[in-house]
């Protein structure tokens, strides 16, 4: 159901009664010849007075001129571009500009905003105490009833003869009512579900902060005692490493000086066929001849050098560096929190994990 918010209206007569007339009449006036609609800014005038949208009159130019591209090319591309008024068949000569190049109308503009303000203002009675709801497929009738089947407001002339007439409909007042009625209900129900929601909040903040300050204090003492596992690990990793890093370092050194030998062959290479196909493109026989013959031979002499030499077969494998970790990464999966008793017969944690501890630390 279609409504608006409309002044009430004392008759047909008096000084506003031709108003909508003058304005439906000015709105025609204003309609775009190719999309049938009020023109839309910015709005170009034609050599022959007629306006159109400029999206408009680039759509027919672009139709007419297929080869015109865009606003950036040649001045050649789009020299003597035309196109036709749709409105009376005259023809308009564009300049290297195009379509952009056409002189706006700000007066058929400027009258296109009070359209507008004017077609606003005349939907809504803006003074207090005057507003009505008004059906717009029946300008004249209030809205004061509720369509049950459509769900929907709409007025008595819509049920008697407009398209709610096989409907059920029910009284706009009781509709209010009822609905106020269930909306304060839900109200109440929400606000007291938001109360709960709050009490329940408050409490899980206050179990939030508790299990922070256990969890800090409990994982400073777990910290502490795996540090000693830790420093225990740490110095015999020194020791692996060192040897490690010993290999590492003398193969390193192998391949780098291969890699030296082979990259200034390579650069030599890379320089000999640049100037080989620098000395294709020369142009003179003689000149061509000379450094052809000069360039083979080099070429001859790099090809009997062909020293790539290479590590042997498995030469980047460290694989016989080994270690038994097996064990020793079983007990340490293994470390759990083993309970203790304390002096008042709780279970103690901490008594039990320094006896693991000490176990551990004998083992390795």
């Amino acid at each position: 159901m279609n409504f608006a918010l409309r002044p009430p209206s004392a008759g047909s007569s008096g000084p506003g009664a031709g108003g909508g007339a003058t304005m439906e009449n000015l709105e025609k006036q204003l309609v775009c010849p190719v999309c049938l609609e009020l023109l839309s800014k910015p709005v170009v005038i034609l050599p022959c007075q007629h306006n159109l949208c400029r999206k408009c009159a680039n759509d027919i130019f672009q139709s007419a001129n297929p080869l015109w591209q865009s606003r950036g090319s040649s001045s050649a591309a789009y020299s003597g571009a035309r196109f036709r008024c749709p409105s009376c068949r005259h023809e308009v000569a564009l300049d290297r500009h195009g379509v952009y190049g056409l002189q706006r109308n700000l007066l058929v503009e400027n009258i296109l905003d009070i359209c507008r303000q004017q077609e606003s203002s005349s939907r809504v009675n803006t003074k207090p105490g005057r507003r009505q709801l008004l059906c717009e497929e029946h300008e004249e009738e209030k809205i004061n009833i509720y369509c049950l089947s459509c769900e929907t407001p709409t007025c008595s002339m819509c049920k008697v003869f407009g398209k709610h007439k096989d409907c059920d409909v029910a009284p706009l007042s009781s509709v209010y009512m009822r609905q106020k009625t269930d909306l304060s209900d839900g109200i109440a129900m929400l606000v007291a579900s938001n109360d709960h929601v709050q009490e329940v909040i408050t409490q899980m903040e206050e179990i939030c902060h508790t299990v922070e300050e256990n969890g800090q204090r409990r994982r400073e003492q777990l910290v502490g005692r795996l540090d000693v596992l830790v420093g225990v690990l740490d110095e015999r990793k020194q020791e692996l490493v060192g040897l490690v890093a010993g290999e590492q370092d003398g193969k390193l050194r192998r391949l780098r000086s291969l890699l030296r030998r082979h990259s200034g062959r390579l650069e030599a290479a890379a320089a000999l066929l640049e100037a080989a196909l620098r000395s294709i493109e020369e142009p003179h026989v003689p000149v061509f001849i000379q450094s052809a013959t000069a360039i083979m031979e080099k070429i001859a002499v790099m090809s009997r050098d062909s020293d790539t030499e290479r590590p042997e077969l498995g030469f980047e494998d460290m694989s016989h560096l080994v270690i038994d970790t097996d064990e020793l990464a079983d007990m340490l999966r293994n470390i759990d929190f083993s309970p203790g008793v304390r002096n008042d017969g709780e279970e103690d944690p901490e008594g039990s994990a320094e006896e693991s501890q000490l176990d551990l630390c004998s083992r390795f």
